[in-house]
């Protein structure tokens, strides 16, 4: 079996064997006509139960024919342009080779032995990014492997910034909308169960600044440590950004850390039009960035910046046989000193290839072009009598309901919304994402595909429309 070994004698074979499996894919990305094939677990899980996994099929050929049938054909393809659910980006070309290059090479990010040339090249683009914030020249940071542990590690260094003598006196506060992450954080921090206060946002789903003052001053009040502000450059569920200047002005007054939660807002930084949405971003003590949100990156490829290098001390623990004190009077660079992950992918390269490809322009044009197309959407949508739509996009997510116009028990609506979006994934038409707005069902198009176009949008309100109304009929039907 060292004929599978990856080395110097079987570099021809793994030419093949590599180019056959890109040469599969390329086909079924330029055959693909539909985000998804409408296959039900029901239907796909007896031919993935049923495969031996102790009878290898010995023959790359084979196993790329099995592999047809139980994960390509029927993958959810995010480069087409009907994808309009989740915060899910067509990749770019150059990062795809570089992801091709890092797992060929399989260097580990964690000591300078492992990785080398790795090392400097993260560190580069981890300076780079800092730059693109302004947090100054004592900032750093390291990758992760996505937005939860980005969030995780700076609301970990903020608790340690707060030296408080309790855990259970310590308040972080986020606003209604913020990711998930950050109350799963806090209960992994060893934090109280109301650690997390929630801020009510406004109409646009930006966080009510006023009310964060109040809740500041009364935990100050309280004898209680306000650990940490949350605030969120682009919500998951509607792309809104939290006002940051004034965000930043508290935090300052009150002496807590702020974290901006930038995983989806990120692409700003290289944006060529909407750069001054995030401004005041760079008053933050740290920020999370997913560069496979919205700088059009393979999964995974995240990052956690601080303000204050000596900070991610927090995380640091010498191991004799990895990384001992010594390396750093030696002045070794290992970045297991920053990070939570010990063994660590070189993700930073298909960032790397990128730049060095098409630079921030590049992709800062992309992102424009699905924050423009997002506005055209909601032109539609706002148009639309069927339709009710929830704020204007700050970026390019757009939450909207049907509404039909001879129904009116909101409860009935609501079957009807869900069972659209159960009917348009079925059928594999276009795939959309939903979410809740004060109790009640909505659908949520996230537009990250540049190729995306207004008339796709409106095609698939179209459907939205014909299987809600399909479902109203039924319902008719049977109630009569």
């Amino acid at each position: 079996m060292r004929s599978h070994l990856l080395n110097d004698t079987t570099a021809e074979r793994y030419r093949s064997s590599v180019t056959e499996g890109i040469e599969r894919v390329a086909a079924k990305l330029a055959a693909t006509d539909r985000p998804f094939t409408g296959v039900t677990v029901d239907a796909l899980a007896p031919a993935i139960d049923a495969i031996d996994l102790d009878k290898p099929l010995l023959d790359t050929a084979a196993v790329l024919d099995e592999l047809e049938d139980v994960y390509l054909r029927d993958a959810i393809y995010f480069h087409h342009p009907r994808y309009l659910a989740h915060l899910n980006c067509p990749v770019v070309i150059p990062a795809v080779l570089g992801e091709a290059i890092l797992s060929a090479v399989n260097s580990s990010l964690d000591t300078w032995d492992q990785s080398a040339g790795g090392t400097l090249i993260e560190r580069k683009l981890i300076d780079w990014t800092t730059a693109r914030i302004g947090l100054g020249e004592n900032a750093d940071g390291v990758f992760t492997s996505g937005g939860t542990q980005s969030n995780l590690q700076a609301l970990l260094l903020a608790r340690e910034e707060a030296k408080s003598d309790s855990l259970a006196k310590l308040r972080i506060f986020a606003s209604e909308v913020s990711h998930f992450s950050v109350r799963k954080s806090a209960k992994l921090l060893g934090l109280s169960q109301d650690a997390v206060v929630s801020i009510p946002v406004g109409h646009d789903k930006r966080m009510q600044t006023v009310a964060l003052a109040h809740e500041l001053e009364r935990c100050r009040k309280d004898g209680l440590v306000p650990m940490a502000v949350v605030a969120t450059a682009g919500t998951t569920d509607f792309g809104s950004i939290d006002p940051l200047p004034e965000i930043a002005e508290l935090c300052e007054q009150f002496g807590a850390w702020m974290h901006v939660d930038a995983a989806y807002g990120c692409g700003l930084l290289a944006s060529v039009k909407y750069r001054g949405r995030i401004d005041g971003i760079e008053r933050a003590d740290s920020v999370t960035v997913d560069y496979h949100k919205s700088f059009f990156q393979p999964v995974s490829s995240s990052a956690v910046l601080v303000r204050d290098a000596s900070t991610l001390r927090h995380a640091t623990y010498h191991a004799e046989y990895l990384n001992p004190k010594r390396m750093v009077q030696e002045r070794i660079p290992n970045q297991v000193d920053k990070s939570l992950q010990t063994t660590r992918r070189f993700d930073a390269l298909k960032l790397w290839m990128t730049l060095r490809t098409m630079g921030a322009d590049g992709i800062g044009q992309l992102f424009d072009e699905v924050c423009d197309l997002a506005v055209e959407g909601w032109q539609l949508l706002a148009a639309d009598p069927r339709f009710d739509v929830v704020v204007e996009p700050t970026l390019s997510t757009l939450v909207f309901r049907y509404i039909p116009a001879a129904v009116t028990d909101p409860a009935e609506i609501d079957r009807a919304n869900l069972y659209a979006r159960k009917a348009l994934f079925a059928s594999g038409d276009a795939v959309v994402a939903g979410t809740k707005v004060q109790g009640r069902h909505y659908l949520k198009f996230t537009l990250l595909n540049p190729e995306t176009t207004a008339e796709d949008i409106a095609a698939v309100l179209d459907l939205i429309a014909g299987h809600a109304e399909q479902y109203l009929g039924e319902s008719l039907d049977r109630a009569s």
